[in-house]
């Protein structure tokens, strides 16, 4: 993934989305017959108070020099939100970063999931809980997130991976209600990571494979949407208890960089609990086959 391609790719795809008005410039004097609705690169220089050689240059992925002053004002000029600006940062900081590293970068950290982690999963009774990294590898989970996200851990691909099975395993479409909303929030995840994270081979990797194996996934991620998915709801098709909806806070692991907790859970005295507590009580009764890891299962 070349960063001076991720830099153009996106500042055009959120230059091409704001029309003149939105941007307050109806009476600039840059106004006229344009070619397509979004802003000119002469208009977005004009917003955010830089030369239109300097911003030329920085969308032809060119950050060498890139102040947090001038990202901020193309940030503001372009009307980026917390999570594109985020992104964008990331991009340059990254780019700069390889410009002035060797030809042997430094290895993508790779930790095991400490057992400490996983005894934890396992203390958390009543809720669904498990830990994934940023390119969405599922790495642990307890029992309940294992039997509520049962078709993800069961898909033949491996490792476990919410992206793989959402784009290539047929049966992700039957176990989401809302596929596309997921689709698209699996790709908005993604992009922000490959922003954090330039020497992820195993991004790459996952990238390449899906972009090569479906269209459905090219053309979002061509669109460059980046998102937060830190708390929301999701509705899932589980093949035990039928249709539920469960809520999900997402949290940081301070001391495992890069790895999430994420809890489902569901309001108390609903039918998603009723349904919770079925599935629960099914699971425990129910002699469970070992989930086959590989040996990326076990690392971030």
């Amino acid at each position: 993934m070349d960063r001076r391609t991720e830099i153009r790719e996106f500042l055009a795809s959120r230059r091409a989305r704001i029309t003149p008005e939105q941007a307050g410039l109806r009476n600039s004097p840059l106004a006229g017959a344009r070619r397509v609705p979004g802003l000119r690169r002469e208009e977005v220089a004009l917003l955010a108070g830089v030369s239109v050689p300097y911003y030329t240059r920085l969308e032809r992925g060119d950050a060498r020099g890139a102040t947090n002053a001038v990202l901020d004002a193309v940030s503001r000029a372009l009307q980026l939100d917390d999570a594109e600006r985020a992104h964008l940062f990331d991009l340059v900081r990254s780019a700069n970063a390889i410009a002035a590293a060797s030809r042997n970068p430094p290895r993508a950290n790779r930790q095991p999931i400490r057992s400490q982690l996983r005894n934890m999963l396992e203390a958390m009774d009543g809720v669904a809980a498990y830990i994934r990294n940023g390119r969405l590898d599922i790495l642990a989970g307890n029992a309940l997130a294992r039997a509520l996200f049962a078709p993800i851990f069961n898909s033949p691909a491996r490792p476990v991976n919410a992206a793989r099975f959402t784009f290539l395993d047929p049966a992700a479409a039957e176990f989401y209600p809302d596929w596309d909303a997921v689709a698209d929030q699996n790709v908005a995840t993604l992009r922000a990571e490959v922003g954090r994270n330039p020497y992820d081979k195993a991004l790459s990797d996952l990238i390449g494979e899906l972009s090569t194996r479906g269209g459905t996934f090219r053309h979002r991620w061509a669109q460059h949407e980046v998102r937060r998915h830190r708390a929301g709801s999701k509705r899932l098709n589980n093949p035990v208890v039928g249709e539920l909806t469960v809520n999900y806070e997402s949290m940081d692991l301070a001391a495992d960089d890069g790895l999430s907790l994420i809890v489902c859970h569901v309001a108390p005295g609903s039918r998603d609990a009723d349904a919770l507590q079925l599935l629960a009580s099914w699971n425990a009764s129910t002699p469970q086959r070992p989930l086959k890891r590989s040996a990326s299962d076990a690392t971030e």
